[in-house]
């Protein structure tokens, strides 16, 4: 499957962004679906994933704030970001997804999408 996130952009704290993410290639049914991101200088990190059954995890630095989502029939999945803070500033990329050891473990990577958050 290829992935495709979009959506990103600037906006200012507090505010609220939606990303897109686009599968391409397979069907988004087969495939948990998660979000990653990477600040300049900061290690990546995984923010949410969410089954096909549609459960869905967020790391605590997100949760509260942000909410993912699927629609099957557009084969997309989303990441709507609420109370945004200057913090949030980064590359945003889905990714398929899976439960691992201890943390959640991504793949299959898709370009990224830049949210700048203004203070």
């Amino acid at each position: 499957v290829q992935l495709q996130a979009s959506g990103g952009g600037l906006v200012q704290s507090g505010g609220s962004l939606r990303l897109s993410c686009v599968a391409s290639g397979d069907r988004l049914e087969y495939y948990a679906i998660g979000w990653l991101r990477q600040a300049p200088g900061k290690k990546r990190e995984g923010i949410s994933c969410i089954s096909n059954t549609n459960m869905a995890w967020y790391a605590d630095s997100v949760k509260g704030r942000f909410t993912t989502s699927r629609d099957e029939a557009m084969n997309t999945a989303y990441l709507q970001m609420n109370s945004l803070k200057p913090e949030d500033t980064a590359v945003y990329r889905c990714a398929t997804c899976w439960a691992g050891v201890g943390a959640y473990e991504y793949d299959d990577e898709g370009q990224g999408t830049q949210v700048t958050v203004s203070s």
